[in-house]
């Protein structure tokens, strides 16, 4: 068994797939419209489904915006430098939510960004080896 995928519902696909492209260094692996059921799956990632666990992107025609809930928490992606990613995000009109220093009670380096829906990111700083 291995984790496929993460499934977060987006209001503008579009716009979607640009974040986690331009602003995270995704690529888009695949994208499939179904108009009967009136929406759209695109997949995302760093690597190929059969090598990797990548987030699908479900765009539903007719929501505009989700209500998030108490539930999800965020998805996590590994950095080089948490410090420099937070830079480069501003610097492309990202929003950074929480500035990159080490985590509550630890010495991790972390820091959380929201995608255009709001969703949480966290960037967890590579530990130097």
């Amino acid at each position: 068994m291995r984790l496929l995928h993460t499934m977060l519902r987006v209001g503008d696909l579009d716009r979607s797939i640009a974040f986690y492209s331009d602003l995270l260094g995704m690529k888009l692996l695949r994208r499939q419209e179904y108009p009967d059921g009136r929406f759209t799956l695109a997949f995302i990632g760093y690597e190929d489904e059969s090598k990797g666990t990548v987030l699908e992107l479900t765009h539903n025609w007719d929501t505009k915006s989700y209500d998030h809930g108490n539930a999800f928490g965020h998805i996590a992606i590994e950095v080089d430098d948490a410090y420099a990613a937070c830079e480069r995000i501003k610097a492309q009109g990202g929003t950074v939510v929480r500035e990159a220093g080490p985590m509550k009670h630890g010495t991790t380096v972390i820091a959380f960004i929201n995608d255009p829906d709001g969703y949480k990111i966290e960037f967890i700083q590579k530990k130097a080896q």
